[in-house]
């Protein structure tokens, strides 16, 4: 298996609740609790205090707040930390998104990293390979607008020509902010190969995990190209593995199945395959929810997306995360509830204790020498 970094480096991230995604039970909501700029803001804020790398901001259409707009306000209020919005691919004109995202990028300094998504709009109802394709055309498009002085594209989605322009560069040198992007069908796996920079998993078995990797690894090559892995899972760590337990417990014990069942299959890709990969998993736990040790698949009974987490003390969770280092992951994005104070438990007990680094540096997008001018525009190499 051929990755990117071969430094075993991590750069680790949190979870900024803006769908909706926080609460200390899960199904009960407690307005405390609510999505809302003063709750969500703080959240990323402790993130960057603790000195996590990066932070995900999701996107809904159901709930929450608005992603672009959510990471534009916070973007001048942070200090260290880098901001992984997600943008779903066809929702705005490419040029417009590739002026958006170089605009905030120059806000933050190149402390910009993207989530790409595919998934369908309302009332669509896309096969994969025409989801696929769309985000390929998107992607080639601001990529264009962050390097060159004009914009021209023809493709199934769409036809661009936009000369004598003079678009607002990335920030970043060396191809723009990083790309990174979770999926399973062959489209998927074959858009990330040829334009994407780090390959997003949700929790599994480490041996399927493993499949995964070396799938996405042997697809890179063929366009002579590596990306890095990365996992997006929960955590809860505690001082004792009993207490951990008796946490992971204590968050479900409000728990309405059907509440959970509306929750899971709200979002638009509650019908994707990786969705269905997470159920399969809950059906392969043991009657506690274990599905590996210290990978529990509880949470998923309550919430869309990722649906496992990390449970244990200090000592073992370190250790699993350091296993996954040494399979070749090199980003991890945590979050816990309520998502403030499993902030500040993995803060004090794993945080320090792990290879923390921003990915961007690693690989020289960020450059040193350029002035802190909010929307200077970098000379590219």
């Amino acid at each position: 298996m051929k990755i990117r970094t071969e430094k075993e480096v991590a750069e680790i991230s949190w979870f900024a609740p803006i769908c909706n995604g926080d609460d200390r039970f899960l199904t009960a909501h407690d307005d405390q609790y609510k999505s809302n700029w003063s709750n969500a803001s703080n959240i990323v804020l402790n993130a960057d205090k603790h000195g996590f790398k990066n932070v995900l901001c999701p996107s809904s259409y159901q709930v929450g707040q608005d992603t672009w707009t959510f990471a534009s306000a916070l973007a001048p209020l942070t200090k260290q930390i880098s901001l992984l919005p997600a943008i779903r691919c066809g929702e705005v004109y490419p040029p417009m998104l590739g002026r958006a995202i170089a605009t905030l990028d120059h806000i933050l300094n190149g402390k910009l990293t993207l989530n790409i998504i595919s998934s369908n709009q309302p009332g669509e109802t896309l096969d994969s390979m025409d989801r696929y394709q769309r985000s390929r055309e998107v992607i080639q498009i601001i990529k264009q607008g962050w390097t060159q002085d004009f914009i021209q594209h023809k493709g199934a989605w769409y036809n661009i020509k936009l000369e004598n322009t003079k678009p607002l560069k990335a920030y970043q040198q060396n191809g723009g902010p990083l790309l990174y992007f979770g999926g399973y069908s062959p489209p998927a796996v074959d858009l990330c190969a040829e334009h994407c920079d780090v390959y997003l998993m949700w929790p599994e078995t480490t041996s399927r995990l493993s499949e995964l990797m070396q799938n996405m690894s042997n697809k890179a090559s063929s366009y002579n190209r590596q990306v890095d892995f990365g996992l997006r899972i929960h955590v809860i760590v505690r001082e004792t593995e009993n207490e951990a337990i008796e946490a992971s417990r204590t968050l479900m014990k409000l728990v309405d199945d059907r509440a959970g069942k509306a929750i899971r299959e709200r979002a638009l890709d509650a019908k994707s395959y990786g969705v269905s990969r997470q159920a399969e998993m809950r059906e392969y736990a043991d009657k506690e929810g274990f599905v590996e040790e210290h990978v529990w698949t509880g949470i998923g009974r309550a919430r869309s997306g990722c649906g496992a987490a990390l449970v244990g003390d200090p000592d073992q969770v370190l250790k699993k995360i350091q296993s996954y280092i040494k399979m070749g992951m090199r980003s991890f994005i945590f979050s816990g509830y309520p998502h403030k104070d499993e902030c500040d438990l993995f803060a004090k007990y794993v945080l320090p204790h792990l290879p923390n680094t921003r990915l961007a540096e690693v690989q020289n997008r960020i450059p040193n020498h350029l002035p802190n001018s909010p929307l200077g525009v970098a000379k590219r190499t």
